[in-house]
């Protein structure tokens, strides 16, 4: 008898376990819910592109696509992606049910700015018109320590200072002269237009001091920011703090001022911060969780400027799967049904292995949806399994044919099986391996929906090499050692017209 592949015992252990695996991978994701991270084109959702608005460096811009990436994950949205494609930043966020709220998180440049009040502005006139240079405050309006006088056993200033009116005809800083070094005048956190503005220093320290940040509700039930400092950033924050002891202090994000407060006003001399703070103001919960997550994940190098904005509905996206799939479905079953007419049971192996495939796949590609791992789910995604379809059936192919040849040379079935699949692997193996390095080199170099083609192409010929090595070879050689002797049509002996064997 010709060398085995194997145990009998071996083989069945092997094909028991890889359809254990397979559905019951499959049950337990179907049980949990779980299903695929879908992409923007079959999710909808949210397409932004973004373009600095200032010269930017490609560090900038690559530390940018980190940060923008940080910060819609954590919004906990699923499948968002963050691309750099030359100069501009595109962000994908499929799925998501109110678009405004996202983007306006991850819109944000999280400048985050300590600046000194100066004094207050009256709201702009109509006359008012926009100025880089911003004159000094009267000393009378001046919000100096002096002026403001407070008094430590009630936490607030003695004098009440009214707003500088030289200001009124000088227009509220544009975002483009929004520059730390100068001086600016800037509204406050919901300000209305005719609401009192701030006149603000230079920025003394700046949001990459922060190391973490949580929005959380005080004692009387206000929503506040707690933030802690960097190791470098305390001693700075200190020295700031210090320098503007019992007077305002503005914090400004996105040319807007979150809050300016009295720094320590209920305490006789200043002490130190010990590395960490609380920004208060009229925060609502959405506010101050937004004003976080941007000090959380850091400053971006540059402002960005949104090119377009849009609301991608999954219609159109799901009209072409629903088509694609339909073609693909009918274009396999015809495979199939041609493979089992001239393989005979060999054809009904390629069908069986086909199932253990999809129903692997699709368990690996709902549980990778819960990670951050693999890309989204998209058509892309869809057109590399079906790419990776011919992969698999050639691999049974060249199994298949390989025994055919060992028939024709006069062996049995039991022989052809035992002695087919070495040489038959090999050239599988080899396959498989260059469609593996294609999929890994284009995932590597390529962005946006081709990363998820190389992605599901490159796992798909992953799982072509498993099912190979621990289905295919052992139902095959199971099949052809049980059934050697069998003249019915559908036998394997049919399949590869192999002579009946004798012993």
């Amino acid at each position: 008898m010709a060398q085995q592949v194997g145990s009998r015992r071996s083989l069945v252990v092997s094909l028991f376990l890889t359809i254990v695996i397979a559905f019951g991978s499959l049950g337990v994701t179907l049980a949990l819910g779980w299903g695929p991270k879908l992409g923007l084109d079959l999710a909808g959702g949210l397409s932004v592109v973004y373009k600095p608005a200032t010269h930017a460096t490609k560090a900038d811009m690559q530390e940018v696509v980190t940060i923008l990436t940080n910060r819609v994950n954590g919004l906990g949205v699923s499948g968002a992606e963050v691309n750099l494609q030359g100069k501009d930043v595109v962000v994908s966020v499929p799925g998501v049910t109110d678009a405004r709220a996202v983007l306006a998180a991850v819109g944000q440049t999280a400048q985050l700015l300590f600046r000194p009040v100066l004094c207050e502005a009256p709201p702009a006139s109509a006359k008012a018109k926009p100025s880089t240079s911003i004159p000094a405050c009267a000393s009378s309006y001046a919000m100096t320590a002096a002026n403001l006088a407070v008094n430590t056993s009630t936490g607030n200033a003695t004098n009440n200072i009214a707003a500088d009116p030289a200001y009124d005809n000088i227009k509220t800083t544009l975002p483009k002269n929004d520059i730390a070094k100068h001086s600016v005048i800037l509204p406050g956190l919901g300000a209305t237009k005719n609401a009192v503005r701030y006149v603000l220093g230079p920025a003394q320290l700046t949001g990459k001091s922060v190391k973490s940040a949580i929005a959380q509700q005080n004692q009387i039930g206000q929503w506040v920011v707690n933030y802690t400092l960097t190791s470098t950033g305390s001693p700075l924050w200190d020295k700031v703090a210090q320098e503007n002891f019992h007077a305002l202090l503005a914090i400004e994000l996105d040319g807007v001022v979150q809050s300016a407060p009295l720094i320590q006003p209920s305490q006789a001399s200043f002490t130190s911060f010990a590395g960490q703070g609380e920004i208060s103001g009229s925060f609502t919960e959405a506010s101050a969780k937004n004003l976080a997550l941007a000090m959380e994940f850091g400053s971006l190098p540059v402002r960005l400027e949104p090119l377009t904005t849009q609301t991608v509905s999954p219609t159109l996206g799901h009209s072409a799967l629903v088509a694609g799939l339909g073609a693909g479905l009918v274009g396999l079953a015809l495979v199939l049904l041609y493979t089992i007419l001239y393989y005979r049971a060999l054809g009904l192996v390629i069908v069986l292995g086909l199932s253990v495939t999809a129903a692997l796949l699709w368990a690996i590609i709902s549980a990778l949806g819960h990670t951050a791992f693999a890309p989204s789910f998209d058509l892309a995604g869809v057109t590399g399994l079906i790419v990776s379809i011919g992969i698999t059936v050639d691999s049974y192919i060249v199994y298949f044919e390989r025994l055919k040849d060992e028939a024709r040379a006069g062996r049995s079935v039991r022989s052809s099986v035992d002695r087919g699949f070495k040489s038959a692997w090999r050239t599988v193996l080899a396959a498989d391996t260059v469609s593996l390095l294609a999929a890994v080199l284009l995932y590597i170099i390529a962005v946006g929906d081709v990363r998820g083609f190389a992605f599901f192409l490159g796992l798909s010929t992953l799982m072509d090499v498993f099912i190979t090595w621990y289905f295919t070879r052992p139902m095959v050689v199971l099949l052809g050692r049980r059934g050697s002797d069998s003249t019915s049509l559908l036998s394997l002996a049919a399949g590869l017209n192999a002579g009946v064997e004798h012993e």
